[in-house]
């Protein structure tokens, strides 16, 4: 094998898409920190136990992990940036009102999450700390959508469940683990026959209220049938208000409902989203409230937030046009290349981007659009003109 061929799903990114990922980046930055996120840059690597902390098996089986060569403790490469976030909040920041944090950086998965995906996504995400309310909940929605607005991804579907639906349906059951894992899987499947009989021996309310999550999806009258259909209790009220009140102030974006949908079932305490758009096989953002995140650094702090990878972002969000450049000529002695020389640098003082064309390059074809030149005007200075 050549020593040049990258493992697999991990690849380079060439000129055109690293120049359109940067751009996004910057876009969702500047976006989080129009709402008041404040930008943190967790370590890439960390000790495995606090990396780990609480974030279950699926997380430990997607980290690559190491030996630290000076302490000979075990080191992991994070899969997610979230509970590094949540360790921020809880011991180095310490507030004790709202904290709202953003980041963007890579991370590293064992094997990719899903067909055709990298290992190696360019994670950005944003967070707030510290609100139990709505209103928290719908932020991280609104800059969500709003993020997704300004790299100009349209048009935009949300999917919205609660954890707290199914959570009260199977509440002092008792299951076991394994069997509760049947259960969870049995409705992501919509499996009605094997959620049938794995539900056989439950109390009628919580076995009958099971099996109608199955057909709980579509538009917020889903809401209406499930209010129907689904046994009364305060978390179920709860729950099914919250996403009726947070759909109400959503504009700009079709809303859809699917109460089984149990991805991310052991992460989120209570409403979770995911946005789509034509073209992405899968959720661009998902994100939700996660209020344990933080209680395994002791520090419990109500938590909503929500995560994208931006190099799939790329695949989706319009093209941009090249950066629009002068074109220099190359000069390199005499009075003549050093007055060039101060006409480049006080061009690009002002934010312009200057090309010097190299000797015998000139037709070359660069990352660039090149709509104007520096050269001699009439009275001999250097200027710039339109080509």
């Amino acid at each position: 094998m050549s020593a040049w061929v990258l493992p697999d799903h991990i690849a380079d990114v060439l000129p055109s898409e690293a120049r359109h990922i940067e751009e996004l980046r910057r876009e969702l930055l500047d976006t989080a920190r129009g709402y008041g996120y404040e930008l943190v840059m967790p370590p890439m690597l960390e000790h495995l136990e606090s990396l780990l902390t609480g974030t279950g098996e699926a997380l430990d089986l997607q980290t690559f992990k190491l030996v630290d060569q000076l302490s000979g403790r075990m080191l992991g490469l994070r899969a997610d940036t979230t509970p590094q976030v949540a360790r921020i909040d809880a011991h180095l920041l310490n507030r004790q009102g709202v904290a709202r944090l953003c980041y963007c950086g890579p991370v590293l998965h064992t094997r990719p999450d899903r067909p055709h995906a990298t290992r190696e996504p360019l994670q950005f995400g944003a967070e707030i700390y510290g609100h139990a309310g709505l209103e928290a909940d719908l932020e991280a929605l609104l800059l969500a959508l709003d993020c997704l607005k300004a790299t100009r991804v349209a048009p935009l579907t949300v999917d919205m469940a609660d954890a707290r639906i199914v959570r009260s349906l199977l509440a002092g059951l008792g299951l076991g683990e394994q069997r509760l894992a049947r259960v969870h899987a049995a409705l992501a499947t919509k499996d009605s026959t094997e959620l049938a009989a794995l539900t056989r021996d439950f109390p009628p309310a919580a076995r009958q209220g099971l099996l109608a999550l199955i057909n709980l999806y579509g538009d917020v009258q889903v809401l209406d049938e499930a209010a129907r259909v689904l046994p009364d209790s305060p978390l179920m009220q709860q729950a099914l208000q919250h996403l009726r009140w947070i759909s109400g102030h959503v504009e700009g974006a079709k809303m859809r409902y699917d109460l089984a949908d149990l991805r991310g079932y052991a992460y989120y305490s209570g409403m979770r989203f995911g946005i789509y758009t034509p073209g992405a096989s899968d959720a661009l953002v998902r994100g939700g409230r996660y209020d344990e995140v933080g209680a395994v650094f002791g520090r419990n702090r109500p938590a909503v937030g929500f995560s994208l990878d931006v190099r799939e972002l790329v695949g989706v969000a319009a093209g941009r046009p090249l950066k629009a450049a002068i074109r220099a000529p190359w000069l390199d002695a005499g009075p003549d290349a050093s007055e060039l020389r101060g006409a480049i640098a006080q061009l690009r003082s002002q934010g312009e981007t200057v090309v010097c064309v190299l000797p015998g390059h000139e037709s070359e074809v660069d990352e660039f659009h090149c709509d104007r030149e520096l050269a001699r005007d009439a009275a001999g200075r250097w200027a710039v003109r339109a080509l």
